[in-house]
């Protein structure tokens, strides 16, 4: 897809992200106070949920979510529009931390930092927007459809959760993802007239998550 050119909006939460990370970086006890840990969060420090989406591991870490997020988010930011595209991103960055505190209620220790929930919620929300948009991955020579991307990157999240895969916070994508998806749908109700086939084929993953986790299959 072709960039829209970087809107205010975008330049200040990337901006945002740097301030924040680089000070985490910096400051032992900075990072450790706001990144997202269970027993911490269960204590009552609730701004740990939106203060880790600003924290990253390292310069690697930063520089890819905010490498994604400025691909799509003034797609979005001119589809909907500064405000909307705010609320998605940080409805997004709220629900993939909710997912990982529901999936990790009782592992105190569990922490987890990063914009990536964010990120994907935009990137979902690009999608539902123009399911048909072309990506294109370094390691793939031929463009991807975006709905194409998009089940596939929800089922492999899928799969991550179930096999613990990496040190990747496979839930907080997931939920992410979940957040662009529901609150575009909720600003941009049109889409259901647009795009309802599409609607329903990235519901998919939702409701296999879903069926899974009922079923006790997910771990």
């Amino acid at each position: 897809m072709d960039n829209l050119g970087i809107s205010i909006v975008t330049i200040v939460i990337i901006a945002a992200n740097g301030i924040i990370s680089f000070k985490g970086f910096d400051d032992r006890g900075f990072f450790e106070k706001f990144k997202f840990n269970v027993g911490s969060i269960r204590r009552g420090e609730q701004i740990r949920m939106l203060s880790s989406g600003f924290l990253h591991a390292d310069l690697t870490h930063l520089f890819f979510n905010m490498f994604t997020l400025y691909f799509f988010a003034d797609f979005v930011v001119a589809r909907l529009g500064s405000v909307h595209f705010l609320i998605i991103y940080f409805a997004s960055l709220i629900f993939g931390n909710l997912l990982s505190l529901y999936f990790h209620k009782d592992e105190y220790w569990y922490s987890a930092i990063g914009a990536s929930g964010a990120v994907t919620g935009i990137l979902y929300s690009a999608i539902l927007l123009e399911p048909g948009m072309s990506l294109y991955m370094y390691f793939i020579p031929i463009p991807i459809p975006g709905y194409v991307f998009g089940i596939g990157y929800l089922l492999y999240s899928i799969y991550g959760m179930k096999k613990s895969i990496g040190n990747i916070g496979h839930d907080a994508h997931f939920g992410g993802a979940v957040g662009g998806y529901v609150i575009t749908l909720i600003l941009y109700p049109s889409i259901f007239q647009t795009n309802l086939g599409y609607v329903g084929l990235l519901a998919i993953p939702i409701i296999i998550l879903f069926v899974l986790h009922k079923t006790g299959k997910l771990k």
